[in-house]
């Protein structure tokens, strides 16, 4: 059994490394492979594949349309760069690496992390000059932690949404230890990272570059939540080097949509946008999702303390919470910039999260296949639920997965699949799992990730500065997170 796991999952890979095939077909056929050589038979196989997808996204399937479908608005309604705007003033300069890799780890989750890193890439690389001493690495550094550790920890990132369905964690509970883990987390790990960087461990001639996307801009786009054209011609009086970083053309703060002139080809007619979203409150935007998170954080403790009131039980349901958040966002956007802009959110939201809820349906067959054929009993005989052993194997499992495979998501949910079937075998709590696997699939975020190649030409780093930033940086994290939550063992 145990042999065909590793079979299963080693072919997986393989699958997907070496013959490029899609990791949705690749994590089927695994599925299928160890369901038939465990004994399911043919009906027992097909039943825990089929089975496992719909049963994780009847758990999460709304979750994660909900989450991205409020995160398609908040970025149509310019609140990310407006956000920016306001850590700056609020934290100055020095303190930005910090106030970012928290925020972007925590609030900013809803957003579908490549949009979310196009976006707040050029607002980082244009504030990095004035954090002072190697401010381009450390704001890289920061962003690419932020990003790529609210994904497995923070509620609700795609990555921590599959998990917690994977494992059968209340979403509550995983929100608010994933709260518990990404906020030290982040903060150790870009602190030590500054640390390196200003001891000497970056060579600006070697690890700095102009960007690759001439058209970038040197801040947040002001033409709002439609976005200017990115075609060169159309943005010829963008500064798009280093020294373009400064403040803004009437001397407004870096990084405010609202204070910037318009460049040369961004077009006049949505010259009214940015006043009127100037008008609206920050907090009136992120309103509703940071009610909808409250809620069912609430819920969560509401059960652990035995409360029971039927409609403080339906507001802290995670769908109805997030449902609630989808709904006031809705309403916000549509009413300050219009029905235009909430039906492409809508658009935009339904194309980003079809890919991940196929690929964590996959995931959950695999999960599934490896539980019925009973890897836990077998495995449990070696674990107990007192030592660190089963938590530091899946974070190994997770990293290894990762370091091959270079998808955060897939090595995540495959780590935790794994090794769920232990957790009731030896009383482990599932949410220390999904934690520790979150933890392990940040290991070595490398040259087959997306995520890296953005960060490198949107940043204006070369591939080994980007190494260091991203590839270092996260793993960094992953380490720092995984010493975090060993100690967590003691309470859940």
């Amino acid at each position: 059994m145990v042999a065909n796991t590793v079979v299963a999952v080693l072919a997986t890979v393989v699958l997907i490394v070496r013959f490029r095939l899609n990791p949705v077909i690749s994590l089927v056929i695994g599925a299928v492979y160890l369901g038939l050589t465990a004994g399911l038979g043919v009906e027992g196989t097909v039943d825990a594949v089929t089975g496992g997808f719909g049963e994780i996204l009847a758990d999460v399937g709304l979750l994660i349309a909900f989450g991205v479908l409020t995160g398609a608005m908040l970025h149509r309604a310019g609140a990310i760069e407006r956000l920016v705007a306001t850590l700056l003033r609020v934290c100055g300069p020095r303190g930005m690496p910090y106030a970012t890799t928290a925020t972007v780890s925590t609030v900013l989750q809803s957003i579908f992390v490549d949009v979310l890193l196009v976006i707040s890439a050029p607002l980082a690389r244009r504030i990095a000059p004035r954090i002072g001493d190697r401010g381009l690495p450390r704001m890289a550094t920061a962003l690419a932690i932020g990003l790529e550790c609210g994904i497995v920890f923070m509620v609700p990132g795609v990555g921590a949404v599959a998990l917690a369905g994977v494992l059968g964690v209340p979403m509550g509970q995983m929100l608010i230890a994933g709260l518990v883990v990404v906020v030290p987390t982040v903060l150790i790990a870009t602190a030590i990272m500054t640390f390196l960087f200003r001891r000497g461990w970056w060579d600006p001639e070697k690890d700095e570059q102009e960007p690759t996307w001439a058209g970038m801009p040197a801040g947040p786009d002001p033409a709002g939540p439609d976005q200017a054209d990115p075609d060169p011609a159309g943005s010829a009086q963008v500064d798009s080097s280093p020294a373009g970083s400064g403040p803004a053309e009437d001397g407004g703060p870096a990084g405010d949509p609202g204070t910037r002139a318009e460049p040369t080809g961004a077009g006049t007619a949505v010259a009214e946008t940015p006043r009127r979203r100037r008008e609206l409150p920050l907090l009136v935007l992120f309103g509703p999702l940071l009610i909808g998170l409250i809620l069912i954080a609430a819920g969560a403790v509401l059960d652990a303390a035995g409360i029971e009131h039927p409609v403080l039980v339906f507001l802290g349901e995670p769908v109805i919470a997030l449902l609630i958040g989808l709904v006031g966002t809705t309403a916000v956007v549509g009413l300050t910039h219009g029905r235009e802009v909430v039906e492409g959110a809508v658009g935009d939201g339904f194309r980003e999260s079809g890919q991940i809820l196929i690929l964590t349906g996959v995931g959950g067959s695999l999960a599934t296949t490896i539980s019925n054929a009973g890897l836990g009993e077998i495995l449990g005989r070696y674990f107990s639920a007192n030592t660190a052993a089963p938590l530091l194997m899946v974070w190994l499992i997770a990293a290894v997965l990762h370091v091959a495979i270079g998808s955060v998501t897939i090595s995540a949910i495959t780590a935790a699949g794994v090794l769920a079937p232990v957790a009731p075998v030896i009383g482990l709590a599932p949410v220390l799992i999904a934690l520790a696997a979150g933890a392990g699939a940040l290991f070595a975020v490398h040259v087959t990730s997306n995520t890296f190649w953005l960060l490198q030409s949107l940043l204006g780093q070369s591939v080994r500065g980007t190494l260091k930033t991203c590839s270092v940086g996260v793993s960094v994290a992953s380490v720092v997170a995984i010493l975090v939550i060993l100690p967590l063992s003691l309470v859940f």
